[in-house]
């Protein structure tokens, strides 16, 4: 558990740069994407497990909110609109809870 906790902070900026990469041709963000899909699949192997949160009931068992705003929709009150860093299992236990944006 310790092991895989101090991987995922790396885990987080894999997806961060996907979401900032500015690369034309694609190549860097394919070779990211290879090393970020190893690096998950070896994990995944070992227990990890990634928490779906977006559109789902906000629940302090499973989430931390970070903010609130108001939701889009009136079905989407109460519910998380973002999540600004994913919650992961371990062996089906909590070992980090999801950071979210919840609508109100």
């Amino acid at each position: 558990k310790d092991v895989i906790l101090t991987v995922l902070p790396i885990i987080d900026d894999f997806e961060r740069a996907f979401k900032a990469s500015g690369d034309e041709d694609g190549a860097k963000e394919e070779g990211f994407g290879l090393i970020y899909q190893k690096l998950l699949n070896s994990l995944q192997q070992r227990g990890l497990k990634k928490m779906d949160a977006i559109g789902e009931v906000f629940d302090t068992e499973y989430h931390e909110a970070l903010t609130e705003i108001p939701a889009p929709s009136e079905d989407q009150k109460g519910k998380i609109i973002d999540v600004i860093e994913n919650g992961y299992y371990m062996n089906d236990k909590i070992i980090r809870y999801a950071k979210v944006v919840v609508g109100k």
